[in-house]
């Protein structure tokens, strides 16, 4: 019988530890990522993090409805990204601004220079984009010479300083008109394309909700790259921490090494 992400969240929810086990065993690994590429990468925050989630008042399993894995992970990436604690930039750009710079972008354009805020360099977000690193490259250039016209202080690395301030105005822009979860996916699995459909690429075209959810979804999709589960050694700490009961393996598996 397969266990979906919908049914862990359900039993994590209610707290089961059906539920807590596979989320540690499977998740835990992207959290640890999240926390190495935007925080310190030590253990104690993302232990930190882990115990956030684990709290009552997280949001992250209150989804009353089913949703494919990988939009779960995005909003994973959220509550990850909501217990690092981020220092306020020396200059400080707010989001309409930089959607006032950049509005001569075209979509895919946006996305280039958006990944800028989420600290991957032109030859990480090439592949994810799928376009040359040096084309991402010139997208940044042009992008940076379009927000040095609208601030009065400026400097080259202003949009990845501000990364986390702007991912959070994005986010709390959510309207009636923005994406459903099939569209983003169907997008990411190459069966529409921004041009495919006109409306669509009007309303991203001018929707950092959006195209920041794009973004995170891309970025999610990369890290599930290659990414084992935990074994059961390095779960055990993780189960203790979050006081979850580990399930005990039959004898003949403890005998044999399974």
């Amino acid at each position: 019988m397969i266990y979906t992400c919908y049914e862990m969240a359900r039993d994590c929810r209610s707290d089961l530890p059906e539920g807590w086990s596979y989320f540690i065993s499977n998740y835990v690994p992207v959290v640890r990522k999240l926390v190495a590429h935007y925080g310190s990468g030590d253990e104690e925050l993302v232990r930190r993090v882990l115990l956030g989630i684990r709290k009552p008042e997280s949001n992250l399993f209150q989804n009353m409805e089913p949703v494919p894995e990988r939009w779960f992970l995005a909003e994973l990436r959220q509550a990850v990204m909501a217990q690092l604690v981020n220092t306020a930039p020396e200059i400080e750009v707010d989001l309409e601004t930089v959607a006032s710079a950049l509005e001569p972008l075209t979509v895919v354009e946006k996305q280039a220079a958006w990944f800028e805020t989420m600290r991957y360099s032109p030859a990480d977000t090439g592949p994810m984009l799928r376009m040359a690193p040096a084309t991402v490259g010139k997208i940044r250039d042009r992008a940076a010479d379009l927000i040095r016209g609208k601030v009065d202080s400026w400097r080259r690395t202003l949009m990845a300083d501000n990364g986390p301030a702007l991912g959070r105005e994005a986010t709390a822009i959510h309207t009636d008109d923005c994406l459903s979860p099939k569209t983003f996916l169907d997008i990411l699995d190459g069966r529409m394309t921004w041009s495919g459909r006109d409306q669509l690429e009007r309303h991203v075209n001018s929707c950092w909700h959006c195209i920041d959810h794009f973004c995170r979804m891309v970025e999610i999709v990369e890290m599930l790259r290659r990414m084992p589960p935990l074994t059961e050694q390095e779960a055990e700490p993780y189960l203790q921490l979050l006081g979850v009961k580990s399930k005990k393996r039959p004898l003949w598996k403890r005998m044999t090494g399974q």
